[in-house]
């Protein structure tokens, strides 16, 4: 049987990891009595090995795989991962929050780094805007669980997401076309193809264009709530002019004009009444001064040359920009309560070499990277209820540059024992500037509007550099060819910052001088890097029809960086008119698990020659504390306080049934998939928090035995579950009075409701 995946020891170390498969691929994954140590293979010393060697946890989805399930975007992919939680952060369509075992970082502005990497073709994205990527002509997506760092690109402290697209075929010209017709007006459609244009070149390209209307309504202005308006497209050039040289030039662009999203008021309104909304998915914002738009481009140069047959050198270069307006109604309701229309603009190129080795028992990667990026935040905040045409406005910026050297080696003491070393030095330095300013009138000149500045309650500029090593180490024992023991220690590291939302006017007074100086002020603007300690033992089986991969991990994570808002009253009259930003270091805890992931395949020949039936699971447990979560009045309220955005349990399972139908193969599967309970901040809060829930998935996939059909229909959440991805919280949780504006700000987003898809496509 051919395997599904085959990957070299060069490309592994290059960070293409591969692994446990979460569901039965389409039908060529258990036929013939072929066993299932034979699907996931890598080529290392020079023979092929089970992947089941590597010692790393993580989850990998092939093209065809998410095709088959019928996923939407990448957030589709959390839904089947363990202990992996990924979604639309709140007030936005395309905007990522990302937490892998309770690391992460949901807010989106600048100045905060992503506490999970994400990765285009192993080019990292350095901001979360524009990050939730739809699927198309993708070869596979991989999840890599805990720190990485020592064999590619960022350095990242939870782990790392990649999105690799496929590369163009090297003979024959191609044309696939995809046609996606579905609830709530859904007609997506999706081309791509490619054309040799001589026998080392070639080039290629694809288009998307994804369209739906909305779950529900802005009651206020009429629009659509929750739709999808996206193009994107993506082109590339491919040069080999031999089997040792490749060189690929690709360019992508997307621009999303979906409407704003309008959150869910869980609360009436507390100055006008306003009775909470019947339906999760309407809302009744009334900020309309600018369109909701996300516009993002990139280009990279890679190139691979293997020089002979150990040394292998590799270069990735690019440079990309995003840039979003969106108006985000926090109070949901049509008076300018707490209205904010927002900018963000990213820019960032980055450069990667490597050099790669492989001999006859050492292997590894030596590296180097680098990035220089801006990031600009601007937004206003009307305060209106509170003082007509009252406006609080922030101005960020933060440029970022920082360098890597980074090497990994195994090397295999005997055939069934091997010791892998690495090491990460990192050098970052910030510089940001924060203006915080007072408006009257309505809104700034960036929005349109003709407010003027009254005040400036902040003007700072700061610059800021750290420097980090970060070591691995692993060591691995294959007890035979089917079981394989690991245990691995990795250190990771983020960056630290300045809040872009902080006033140098609410600096403490630290030493109680009487004087608050600029050293207080730096003090109180920054924050410092956070760090973490990661042990994992694991354990990877293959057998006759079944395989799994068990891990225990346990991470000790210090000085973790805690931002937040919190509102002041700057003329004593007892009520909030401005808010401060204050992101602290104030925080400590300690983060274990159990992850089981496995493949079974109960049975061959259920009810007719050729058919199959499968079953894949992903269990995550989770248990986390803070030992020490300092508040901002210098108390430790650790027991008061929880990992956020993490349940305690993530399980899913996949029972799926493949069998020769008319000329090619039915796929027919059902998916199950659990989330504990989940808070949405550090501190709990019932009104806001997502308590257990379970989705349903189904679909039913038919493919022509020479590839070039496919009919599928897909039904997700077929119990219509509501559930909550995020939310705002400006009310004091005792008593629910309003800590910011008038109304009171308790504004939920749901995740999509039930929908079903028909998918149509033709391959040539």
């Amino acid at each position: 049987m051919k395997p599904l995946f085959k990957i070299t020891r060069s490309a592994l170390l290059a960070g293409s990891v591969l692994a446990t498969l979460p569901m039965a691929a389409p039908a060529a994954l258990a036929q013939d009595g072929d066993q299932i140590d034979d699907v996931v293979t890598v080529t290392a010393r020079r023979r092929e090995e089970s992947l089941q060697d590597v010692p790393l946890s993580v989850t990998a989805y092939s093209g065809e795989q998410l095709e088959t399930l019928g996923a939407v975007d990448i957030t589709s992919v959390g839904e089947t991962t363990p202990n992996v939680t990924l979604e639309v952060s709140r007030g936005t369509n395309s905007t990522l929050t990302a937490f892998i075992r309770g690391v992460g970082q949901q807010d989106p502005v600048a100045g905060f780094e992503a506490g999970v990497g994400i990765y285009v073709d192993d080019v990292y994205l350095n901001r979360p805007q524009s990050a939730v990527l739809d699927i198309f002509d993708v070869e596979r997506i991989e999840v890599l669980r805990g720190p990485q760092g020592t064999l590619y690109g960022r350095n990242t402290i939870g782990g790392a997401i990649k999105y690799v697209t496929r590369r163009l075929d090297p003979t024959d010209p191609t044309f696939n076309a995809r046609v996606n017709i579905g609830s709530y007006g859904q007609l997506d459609q999706i081309l791509t193809a490619s054309m040799p244009l001589s026998d080392t070149f070639r080039i290629g390209g694809a288009i998307a264009n994804y369209d739906r209307d909305g779950f529900g309504t802005n009651l206020t202005l009429g629009t659509e709530n929750y739709d999808k308006d996206i193009l994107a497209g993506r082109v590339s050039l491919e040069w080999e002019p031999s089997d040792s040289f490749f060189l690929r030039l690709s360019y992508d662009t997307s621009e999303d004009n979906s409407n704003a999203r309008g959150g869910h008021r869980l609360i009436p309104g507390q100055l006008s009444g306003a009775p909470v909304l019947d339906d999760v998915f309407d809302s009744r914002g009334g900020l309309n001064v600018v369109d909701q738009q996300v516009e993002t481009e990139g280009l990279s140069l890679s190139a691979d040359w293997t020089i002979n047959d150990r040394w292998t050198m590799r270069s990735i270069t690019s440079q990309r920009e995003d840039s979003s307006t969106t108006p985000i109604d926090f109070d949901a309701l049509p008076s300018g309560d707490f209205d904010v229309p927002a900018i963000y603009d990213n820019e960032q190129f980055s450069q990667e070499f490597q050099v790669l080795y492989e001999g006859d028992r050492l292997a590894g990667v030596f590296g180097y990277y680098y990035l220089d990026a801006s990031a600009l935040t601007v937004f206003d905040v009307l305060l209106d209820n509170v003082i007509a045409g009252l406006n609080a406005q922030t101005f960020g910026e933060v440029d970022t540059e920082t360098y890597s050297f980074f090497g990994n080696f195994t090397y295999d003491v005997t055939d069934q024992f091997s010791v892998t070393l690495g090491g990460r030095y990192t050098s970052d330095e910030r510089t940001s500037r924060v203006l915080r300013r007072t408006y009257f009138g309505g809104f700034s000149e960036f929005f349109g509007g003709t407010g003027a500045p009254v005040a400036t309650t902040s003007d700072f500029q700061g610059t800021n550099d750290w420097t980090d090593f970060s070591p691995t180490v692993s060591l691995a024992y294959e007890a035979d060819d089917r079981n394989n023991l690991y245990f691995t220690y990795s250190q990771g590291f983020k960056g630290g910052g300045f809040d872009p939302r902080a006033q140098t006017t609410g600096a403490p007074d630290f030493d109680q001088s009487g004087t608050v100086t600029d050293a207080e002020i730096f003090r109180f603007m920054s924050f410092e890097p956070e760090t973490v300690d990661s042990y994992e033992i694991g354990w990877k089986f293959t057998g006759d029809n079944y395989r799994h991969s068990l891990a225990w991990f346990f991470a000790d994570y210090q000085d973790v960086q805690i931002p937040g808002s919190v509102g002041i009253d700057t003329n004593n009259d007892g009520i909030a008119d401005d808010f401060t930003g204050v992101t602290t270091n104030a925080a400590s805890a300690e983060i274990w698990g159990i992850e089981y992931e496995g493949f079974w395949t109960l049975g061959e020949g259920v009810a007719n020659a050729g058919d199959s039936l499968d079953l894949s699971w992903a269990i995550g447990y989770l248990d986390g504390e803070y030992q020490e979560f300092i508040n901002a009045f210098g108390v430790d309220v650790s027991n008061d306080v929880v990992i956020q955005n993490t349940p305690d349990l993530t399980a899913s399972a996949t029972l799926s049934y493949v069998t020769p139908l008319h000329g090619g193969d039915l796929t027919m599967l059902g998916t199950v998939s659990h989330r504990g309970d989940s808070s949405q901040f550090e501190f709990p809060f019932a009104e806001l928090d997502q308590e257990a829930y379970t989705l349903f998935n189904a679909s039913a996939v038919w493919d022509s035995e020479d590839g070039r059909y496919q009919v599928g229909l897909h039904g997700r959440n077929l119990t219509d579950e509501e559930y909550r991805v995020s939310g705002y919280d400006f009310v004091n949780n005792d008593t629910l009075a309003s800590e910011l504006g008038a109304e009171g700000v308790l504004t939920a987003y749901y995740g999509n409701p039930r929908t079903f898809t028909a998918t149509f496509a033709v391959r040539y």
